[in-house]
């Protein structure tokens, strides 16, 4: 990490010493079967300040895009919340009714969705879904909303954005979809901003726009985000702290530093074991072995026990709440200090 990443992270974390705009506790989201009832995220809690970037990292189902669902409220039916709280800047959010709920969308809350075809309308232009969502959250005239529609294109990296804008969004690639789906999230000045795997279809010159845009919507803004990547290095540029799920619960989370450089957990530990160095000290990357549990089948205990070099009786019976270690928290018996850990 740069010295300039480095400062802007220290910066941001002082900032997060402030109220959470973003505060979730105990959240659980189930789903009933007809075989019985599969709970997608197990009693999650975490805060985002304004200004602050949390990174969701963990294998594919480990709850992360789940997480972002549940804050904006748009669970697949027949899942639901069924216990815990979200608050929005103090307000609690999970149990408003959906017209209310729906007003928070877009203006204080915009959502960057992994597939950009399921935000975007293809019977509409580019434009009209831009214009008409800034004119319907902030108090505009239609000639400000598109100049400011136009700007938004050209920061995200559209070329001939005062062209393009006109286009719908099949005349678009899959990676230029990608970023006027940004531009609809942004275009409200939205207070929290959850990013699913938003550069994920994008090219490397184009993701470090990306980031870019993220970070000053975070200095300038006051903005809190949550980014939701696979990708380490998008982590590494723009996350202040990062929390590692695994099987819908929290495992670690933690300054980016901290969890990044010392990783706790042995899922955080093999999870970064995995990631190649560009030094090349390691002769040979780290493999965990199995695959993350099916939610009909969450083992007893910790449900990382049957991938875990680590585990011992206590992990096979016993569920670890995250315990605090400092500057983070992480769910793991081998730091409780009953086990002389």
């Amino acid at each position: 990490m740069n010295a300039d990443v480095a400062s802007l992270h220290a910066e941001r974390l002082a900032a997060s010493a402030r109220e959470p705009l973003l505060s979730v506790r105990g959240l659980t989201v189930q789903f009933p079967t007809r075989r019985g009832t599969l709970t997608a995220l197990d009693d999650i809690s975490f805060d985002i300040a304004p200004g602050e970037v949390l990174g969701m990292v963990g294998e594919s189902g480990a709850g992360k895009s789940m997480t972002g669902a549940a804050i904006i409220g748009l669970i697949a039916p027949p899942g639901r919340i069924t216990s815990g709280e979200i608050r929005l800047a103090g307000e609690r959010i999970d149990n408003l009714p959906y017209a209310k709920l729906r007003r928070i969308r877009g203006k204080r809350i915009g959502m960057v969705f992994q597939d950009p075809l399921t935000s975007l309308n293809p019977l509409y232009t580019v434009a009209e879904q831009i214009v008409e969502t800034i004119r319907t959250h902030l108090p505009v005239s239609r000639e400000e909303a598109r100049k400011r529609a136009i700007a938004l294109l050209d920061e995200v990296g559209i070329p001939a954005a005062s062209r393009r804008i006109d286009d719908y969004p099949h005349q678009f690639s899959g990676g230029m979809r990608q970023r006027v789906v940004i531009a609809l999230a942004l275009c409200a000045e939205p207070d929290l901003v959850i990013a699913d795997e938003p550069t994920t279809a994008l090219d490397v010159s184009v993701q470090s726009q990306i980031i870019d845009v993220l970070k000053r919507l975070c200095s300038e803004k006051g903005a809190a985000v949550m980014l939701i990547t696979h990708d380490m290095g998008v982590i590494a540029e723009t996350a202040d702290r990062v929390a590692v799920m695994y099987a819908g619960r929290i495992a670690e989370i933690g300054n980016f530093r901290d969890v990044i450089m010392d990783a706790k957990h042995p899922y955080t530990v093999g999870l970064m074991g995995s990631i190649p160095s560009l030094d090349g000290d390691a002769e040979r990357l780290v493999q965990i072995p199995g695959a993350m549990p099916r939610l009909s089948a969450i083992p007893q205990g910790c449900p990382f026990n049957p991938r875990c070099p680590e585990a011992f009786a206590r992990c096979f019976v016993e569920r670890p709440d995250p315990l605090d270690l400092g500057s983070r928290k992480v769910a793991c018996w081998l730091y409780d200090e009953g086990e002389g850990a």
